[in-house]
């Protein structure tokens, strides 16, 4: 999500080639050798709950991985962090510094490291989600078939015609119909999603959307719609969106040092607020690969996982329409070794990615500060099919 922070500064390849690859060299200095001489990339034990493995251990070429570095140092991209987990492992993560900028703080070059919080940006719609399914577990909210309105009745002055027959379900899947644009650029006047940053009241401007079409009959992706459902767990939590998601989902996943940034007008950000250490991040791909479970003990209902991972719609205008929408996480394939891969995924604007690969028991996370640029992400994606994948023996 764009935010008034949200200005891009181009670093030359040749820089970056230099800070990545020193990086690296300053990395595997550092660092032991391992059973089978492998330094790059080795996890650091800081007491969070992962259970730390070597990739040879898990079934993974270590040595293919060990191309991460290079490899990003040779498309000159501004990847700040590459975590892998493999049977529930962390058996992988590699840190590289550059430029960012992060929601809050000023734009600039900063450092990362195991115990760096990153902007997750719009991987928080997808854990918006999860918290919207735990809510529907702690029977907070009856199922996604209830309609919008009913938690807004302070709203009903600004309500338009059609509004009525929009369903939870329908803003999980971004179909709700609403008219709503955040595609073009931050400074056009009709790009829907500054207003979520500079109005007053960021709720009544969502409500008062008028109908473009008929719930259910036309995907367009929304942070507003997102923002209704965040605020509708406060409501029925009667506590903030982030109190509840430390109490209920974060608590549980271990994760402590974490950050859900607000508007100008007080409003957590659910769509795109959430910071994050990327290896903190990686577990929410565990829950989501481990059917909602966590350790043992279950988060989030299987069922919730299921429905929420389940294609709903065609992304179109998406990496070419290639892309399905479940609620709120993605869903695509790679082509590796010349088999189709399927995977989960959770998109963040610049480059933050979340990978969960349930055919090979497999998560990759990766944060970035590739915000505008044409190809983000597009890093990520290659580096998860072209070395991540093919690093597993038994995926071919």
């Amino acid at each position: 999500m764009r935010d008034r922070f949200s200005r891009l500064t181009s670093l030359s390849a040749s820089l970056v080639l230099a800070l990545s690859v020193s990086a690296t060299n300053l990395w595997a200095e550092s660092m032991p050798p391992g059973p089978t001489d492998q330094a790059c990339g080795a996890p650091a034990a800081i007491d969070d709950g992962w259970e730390i493995a070597s990739p040879d251990s898990v079934g993974m070429d270590a040595a293919k991985l060990c191309a991460i570095a290079p490899r990003l140092a040779q498309r000159a991209t501004a990847v700040h962090s590459v975590v892998v987990i493999r049977h529930g492992k962390l058996v992988f993560e590699q840190y590289f510094p550059g430029y960012d900028e992060p929601w809050g703080q000023p734009d600039g070059q900063y450092e990362f490291a195991a115990t760096t919080k990153h902007d997750m940006r719009s991987v928080s719609k997808s854990v918006t989600s999860l918290l919207v399914g735990i809510a529907i577990d702690r029977k907070l909210i009856a199922g996604i078939d209830e309609p919008v309105l009913k938690f807004f009745p302070d709203y009903a002055a600004v309500k338009q015609p059609g509004w009525d027959a929009i369903t939870l379900r329908h803003l999980l899947t971004m179909s709700s119909g609403f008219k709503w644009d955040e595609a073009r650029a931050w400074t056009d006047p009709d790009n829907d999603e500054p207003h979520l940053v500079t109005e007053p009241d960021s709720l009544g401007y969502i409500l008062s959307r008028p109908i473009a079409a008929p719930p259910d009959t036309l995907w367009t992706y929304s942070g507003g719609g997102t923002e209704l459902l965040g605020n509708i767990i406060e409501r029925v939590s009667k506590q903030p969106l982030e109190a509840f998601a430390r109490e209920a989902l974060f608590q549980p996943l271990g994760i402590a040092d974490l950050e859900w940034k607000p508007f100008k007008n007080g409003k957590i950000a659910a769509a795109a607020g959430l910071r994050l250490r990327p290896r903190d991040a990686a577990k929410i791909g565990q829950l989501v690969l481990n059917r909602g479970a966590w350790k043992g003990q279950h988060i989030v209902s299987t069922d919730w996982i299921a429905q929420s991972v389940t294609p709903r719609f065609q992304a179109v205008g998406y990496f070419g329409g290639t892309l399905f929408y479940g609620y709120q996480w993605w869903m695509g394939r790679s082509l590796a070794g010349g088999k189709e891969i399927k995977w989960v995924a959770a998109f963040g604007w610049g480059g933050q990615r979340l990978f969960i690969v349930p055919e090979l028991d497999l998560v990759m996370m990766t944060s970035a500060a590739q915000y505008g640029q044409p190809k983000e992400g597009l890093a990520a994606m290659d580096i998860l099919s072209n070395i991540v994948i093919p690093s597993v023996r038994d995926a071919h």
